[in-house]
């Protein structure tokens, strides 16, 4: 049976087996286009000055997001050549960058660029909230390969990202419309991340309470 082209259910245990990858290189993967975008934005004079079709783009928000197109579209093709899927939520954002950043280059108006993150985080937001209306906590697919909680932790976890998610929608709109288009990269970049790493730290007593690892140990123990 050929495999699937998006990534399996967290449930199905055929997941880990054949879906795993180096959490490293799936950081790298995730954070790279991010990065490429930050620098071609901070050094798009000198990257024209180096590669002139470059400047074929306009100015430094224009080259930083026709690069940002172009990195993300090698981070899902490097996920589906290690993985044979495609992971949904990157795929998702993915979507979302080549339809806002075409239209940001075609009609040469940062706006689509910039509300490229409010779009996606209220729509991941939107999906998680609703799959909790349906029963279904969506979180694990991204979070199984690090963690293994039950089904209450889920539900949980998949809450408090949702409302994670709607907030950060929220402050990107704050941002990008009361603050230069440089800040709002920067913020992007290095505001983004360390609050969204903080959220994550924040979470793991919930983790650590609903997690199946510890409790297996703990009944391992209690049966010697």
């Amino acid at each position: 049976m050929n495999p699937p082209i998006l990534e399996r259910d967290p449930s199905d245990p055929q997941k880990e087996k054949k879906e795993g990858v180096n959490p490293v290189l799936k950081l790298v993967l995730e954070l790279g286009p991010l990065l490429v975008f930050f620098f071609a934005n901070a050094r798009g004079e000198w990257l024209v000055r180096k590669f002139p079709v470059l400047g074929e783009f306009g100015g430094p928000i224009f080259v930083a997001t026709g690069l940002f197109m172009a990195a993300t579209a090698i981070a899902l093709i490097a996920s589906w050549l290690l993985t044979r899927t495609l992971p949904i939520m990157p795929m998702v954002s993915g979507v979302v960058v080549f339809i806002f950043g075409a239209l940001t280059l075609y009609l040469q108006d940062d706006i689509f660029i910039k509300m490229k993150p409010t779009i996606v985080n209220t729509l991941f937001g939107g999906v998680l909230l609703g799959g909790l209306f349906f029963g279904r906590s969506l979180l694990g697919y991204v979070f199984d390969s690090a963690f293994r909680l039950d089904a209450e932790g889920w539900r949980k976890l998949t809450f408090r990202w949702g409302l994670f998610f709607l907030f950060l929608a929220i402050v990107n709109e704050v941002v990008w419309r009361n603050f230069s288009t440089d800040a709002w990269v920067t913020f992007k970049v290095w505001g983004i991340m360390p609050i969204t790493l903080l959220f994550t730290f924040s979470q793991m007593p919930l983790i650590l309470r609903h997690s199946l690892d510890d409790k297996a140990s703990g009944e391992e123990k209690a049966g010697k």
